[in-house]
């Protein structure tokens, strides 16, 4: 009788170590700052070059191979089409275009950049963030601003797509 409880806390043990081991971690990081002198907004987009590839496909029905040798020529394009649908920043109540610029890989993660021009003071910054939530429900975007010399930190989820910063 020892003995057989004994191996199902083994398989109980093992079942919960590989289920574990099996599971994704959906998470994009980006950066925004406000860089007054260049009269603009930055961002840092950096997500799994994995994932993105799966969004990219699911949403435009073509193969991108991101940063492989198989790399399509338009993958520029249709990132830069995903961001400016995902990322949107409102400031003052005023929508702003973002511009993407270009991307560049490090190790298994595509690092994107845009900017926006902007040259007012920022009292209210509204910032929608929704990169692969169309894919896993259990996305993760987490954003990092420093505005007017404030730094500050948010969580964006399926659920949870906004957030309005105030200075």
């Amino acid at each position: 009788m020892k003995n057989k409880y004994k191996i199902v806390l083994l398989l109980t043990v093992f079942t919960l170590m590989t289920s574990f081991a099996i599971h994704k971690f959906y998470v994009s990081v980006t950066q925004i700052d406000y860089v007054p002198k260049k009269q603009r907004i930055e961002i840092t987009s950096r997500i799994f070059i994995d994932d993105l590839d799966k969004g990219l496909k699911n949403k435009y029905s073509k193969n991108v191979y991101l940063a492989t040798k198989k790399e399509i020529p338009e993958a520029d394009k249709l990132i830069q089409q995903y961001l400016e649908e995902k990322i949107r920043l409102v400031v003052n109540n005023k929508p702003l275009k973002l511009q993407y610029i270009s991307k560049e890989v490090e190790d298994d993660v595509l690092i994107c950049y845009l900017k926006a021009s902007y040259s007012e003071k920022i009292t209210t910054f509204e910032i929608f963030n929704t990169i692969l939530t169309e894919m896993f429900s259990d996305q993760k975007n987490i954003v990092h601003t420093d505005i007017n010399s404030n730094k500050k930190s948010v969580l964006l989820t399926y659920s949870e797509r906004s957030t309005l910063l105030e200075f």
